[in-house]
């Protein structure tokens, strides 16, 4: 019973939070449909994982809207055969969605028991294509460079220099680039070495803290 009422707050937060706001990709929507995301939350907010809006996960961490999830994820315009760097783990939400639309995903995450809660319920899930990284999202993970698609789920006050010098000639990066508290979804093409930035509109992420970012 609880089962089916999961899946069918899946399919009214897909119907009613996700597709009436525009998304169109049909593997995405299905995803999204299919991966149990109260799952990725405390058990004491499990009853609100479907909720039109982010929740913390403990840490000082947030999973984020599931809309706010889905354009994202839809902005890297995956096909299926994608290498993709994760940087901001968080629940592992992002991450499994990504496992289902790309070849593989490399995640990085900079809290360890984060890190190690993802990778447990991933595995639990059956999720085989992904690798995790414990470290500074902001300097990427060159050694498994280039990357077709980058996607940075927090807010940097510009692109990482490493990070775009790891994303692959054509490839995409989506972020949120501003202040602390308020930032600009932003698509980042890498086209002849330089950046070629498409705004997404407002968006409100926590900071990404590292050498390439914000400061504690």
């Amino acid at each position: 019973m609880v089962k089916e009422s999961h899946e069918l707050l899946r399919r009214r937060m897909v119907a009613n939070q996700i597709r009436s706001r525009g998304i169109r990709d049909e593997r995405l929507l299905a995803a999204m449909a299919d991966i149990p995301r109260h799952r990725f939350l405390p058990p004491h907010l499990a009853d609100r994982a479907y909720d039109d809006g982010p929740l913390p996960i403990g840490e000082g961490q947030t999973i984020s809207q599931p809309f706010i999830v889905a354009q994202m994820t839809e902005a890297l315009k995956l096909t299926g055969e994608e290498k993709v760097l994760e940087i901001g783990t968080g629940s592992g939400y992002q991450t499994a969605i990504l496992c289902r639309l790309a070849r593989e995903v490399v995640t990085v995450e900079r809290v360890f028991s984060l890190c190690v809660r993802a990778k447990e319920l991933l595995g639990e899930l059956g999720v085989e294509n992904v690798r995790f990284r414990v470290g500074d999202g902001t300097m990427g993970v060159p050694e498994a460079a280039p990357f077709d698609r980058i996607i940075v789920t927090a807010a940097a006050p510009e692109v990482p220099p490493p990070l775009f010098e790891q994303l692959a000639e054509g490839g995409i990066m989506v972020i949120p680039l501003g202040g602390r508290w308020e930032q600009e979804m932003v698509r980042v093409r890498k086209e002849g070495g330089m950046a070629k930035k498409d705004f997404l509109g407002g968006c409100r992420f926590v900071p990404l803290i590292g050498q390439c970012g914000f400061t504690d």
